[in-house]
């Protein structure tokens, strides 16, 4: 192990937590030969194999998972010194890392930018993903604060609200039903549908009402990203249902359907797992965040004054 690597650490705990070569070169932005050349040589280091194929599975060896559970200490450790230097440094310097739902990369680099223009000695990781990426995050603790539109149920965290999130129904701008009032949910069913894909919180709540209201819409495409989704609708190949804040830029080209029971009320939280002690740069990341979050309500615009100067004042 004399010649194993941090960096090697941090694939194969990737590649173990996800059990797959493929999802660990996603989440580190490496490609898969990248991937696979560092586990290799880690298990060149250990002198044992560290992963096992049964089938198309990949499982972890007894030698893997002591190395797994290694790596998960380490990385605790490190963390904690990382906060320890941080708050030694006050907020001149540190890293803050965000792990983000998709929906939620519309307005969280927004909220970034005054943030960093008051503390510009501070590093961002931000990752967007979906909801079931974002539990594996927070089950790995990668991160220091999770923005989520669902609080998770079986794992104990601290959260608070911060915005609200709705869900609409959107339509190309010259959408036949564009112009109609209190359309009822039924009538999704004569429309191709556009759903995100299996995992994705938007997709389970928009699916859990239709199932309520006894709705079977026809799913025309299922797609991984809502920047897809309303490229395709701009395309004219069905409806689906988003954040309103995905039409933060280009809500010209859309419609918005009056549809019963739209908007879905949802909110986005802040969340953090039970027990974690956070950074003094996540700790002013928080606060920065409630106070965003008032602040677009006060205003109902994204227009969004700093509110770290204000509150500083």
């Amino acid at each position: 192990m004399n010649q194993a690597t941090l960096h090697q650490l941090k694939v194969f705990e990737a590649a173990a937590r996800h059990s797959s070569f493929t999802r660990a070169a996603e989440e580190l932005f490496l490609t898969q030969p990248t991937v696979s050349m560092q586990i290799k040589q880690l298990t060149k280091s250990v002198g044992l194999p560290l992963f096992e194929q049964v089938g198309k599975r990949l499982f972890l060896t007894e030698a893997g998972r002591e190395l797994f559970a290694t790596c998960r200490e380490i990385f605790k450790t490190i963390a904690q010194f990382e906060m320890k230097v941080a708050d030694l440094k006050g907020l001149k310097q540190g890293q803050l890392r965000l792990a983000v739902i998709t929906t939620a990369k519309y307005i969280i680099p927004r909220l970034l930018g005054p943030f960093c223009q008051v503390y510009p000695g501070i590093e961002i990781s931000l990752q967007v993903t979906n909801h079931e990426r974002i539990l594996e995050r927070m089950v790995g603790n990668l991160d220091d604060l999770y923005i989520m539109s669902q609080v998770p149920d079986n794992t104990e965290v601290n959260f608070e609200p911060f915005l609200e999130n709705p869900l609409v129904v959107i339509a190309p701008k010259n959408h036949p039903l564009s112009h109609e009032k209190n359309i009822p949910i039924q009538r999704l069913t004569d429309e191709p549908f556009i759903m995100r894909e299996p995992g994705s919180g938007t997709r389970r709540v928009v699916q859990n009402l239709l199932d309520e209201q006894g709705v079977k819409v026809k799913v025309k495409l299922e797609l991984g990203s809502n920047e897809a989704i309303k490229q395709a609708i701009a395309g004219g190949l069905g409806i689906s249902a988003l954040s309103r804040h995905t039409l933060l830029t280009d809500s010209a080209e859309f419609s918005i359907l009056d549809v019963q029971h739209f908007p879905i009320k949802r909110t986005w939280y802040i969340v953090y797992p039970a027990g974690k002690q956070l950074s003094i740069v996540a700790n002013a990341y928080y606060d920065y965040l409630l106070e965003a979050g008032k602040k677009i309500v006060e205003q109902n615009t994204f227009a969004i004054s700093n509110p770290v100067e204000s509150s500083q004042a």
